[in-house]
């Protein structure tokens, strides 16, 4: 298997709001907040119509976005077996991912994530993690692992307790590792781990400016320049209308966006960039020519997903 990807398993529910919603709920525009209560989660679906339901989370996405390129891929999430668990699964097996995961009924329901777009095509997300936020070592499969050329994983799934668990039994049976940063949420919640992560225990590190900025404490770019090139790692970094950056060493390769795009929706974009770059690297295309992948990719995602609604 090329790339195995292992995150939260969480069904995307996509609805389109005014801005007025996302004030009156005290939301944070264009960010991700995460709800531990599950009434208090449930009270944001009152009144709104839902435009369509997707299995998601964002490693989902990106293996998803893989394996449409023609490349043999695998997830692992956990889910219940619930409704929302069933099309889950279904939904992944329809995009030729294999699922590695045998669901069973939890605690929790399977994890949720509203994705509110507004007309500006921003999306604000509201995730309540459910069971997806239990996965724990036993959940996942060293065998399977071994067998896969990258295990991609995402900053969101790492937590204390059973998701470090998870996650570090994964580093350690990798051949090579993968991960997102996610969120600046994220990055905020879980500097200083995240930061021996990146320095210690990966090999592809993804990232957007704000996020990899904040890691580090950078003032300014050229500060994420020169660390980037201390470490014996790829760090690719989407910088916006910038375009995107990768450095492994002393190499630096930049790749600019595409222009005129009819901006739709940015949901997923990040998800389907990382996609691209990984198709390219495990086809042994240059770093350039990698960071060219993800961004048509990213600007295919931006143009059509949101046309489907």
């Amino acid at each position: 298997m090329k790339i195995l990807g292992i995150g939260n398993a969480i069904v995307d529910v996509i609805c389109k709001v005014d801005d007025n919603y996302i004030i009156k709920n005290n939301l944070s525009k264009g960010t991700m907040k995460l709800f531990f209560d599950e009434t208090e989660f449930n009270n944001l679906l009152t009144n709104l119509k839902i435009e369509k339901t997707v299995s998601g989370g964002s490693v989902a996405n990106s293996i998803v976005g893989i394996s449409q390129l023609g490349e043999k891929v695998g997830f692992i999430g956990k889910v219940s077996d619930d409704e929302f668990g069933i099309k889950y699964e279904e939904g992944l097996k329809k995009e030729n991912v294999k699922y590695f995961y045998s669901k069973k009924k939890e605690e929790l329901p399977t994890g949720t994530c509203l994705i509110l777009i507004t007309p500006d095509s921003e999306r604000t997300m509201c995730a309540f993690l459910g069971t997806a936020g239990k996965i724990n070592d036993h959940d996942i499969d060293s065998s399977i692992i071994q067998k896969s050329e990258i295990t991609f994983l995402e900053g969101y799934l790492w937590d204390e307790g059973d998701p470090r668990k998870a996650f570090d039994k994964a580093i350690g049976s990798a051949n090579k590792v993968a991960m997102s940063l996610s969120d600046q949420f994220c990055v905020d919640r879980h500097k200083p781990h995240f930061l021996e992560l990146v320095k210690n225990k990966l090999d592809i590190i993804f990232a957007n400016e704000q996020e990899i900025t904040s890691l580090i404490g950078a003032k300014d770019f050229s500060e994420v320049i020169n660390f980037s090139k201390q470490l014996n790692k790829l760090i690719v970094v989407t910088r916006g209308e910038k375009g995107a950056v990768a450095i492994q060493n002393e190499e630096i390769a930049e790749s600019g966006i595409f222009r005129n795009l009819k901006i739709v929706d940015l949901t997923g974009a990040g998800d389907l960039f990382a996609a691209g770059f990984l198709h390219g690297y495990v086809n042994k295309f240059s770093i350039n020519e990698s960071l060219k992948k993800g961004t048509e990719m990213s600007s295919k995602v931006i143009q059509q997903i949101g046309a489907r609604l």
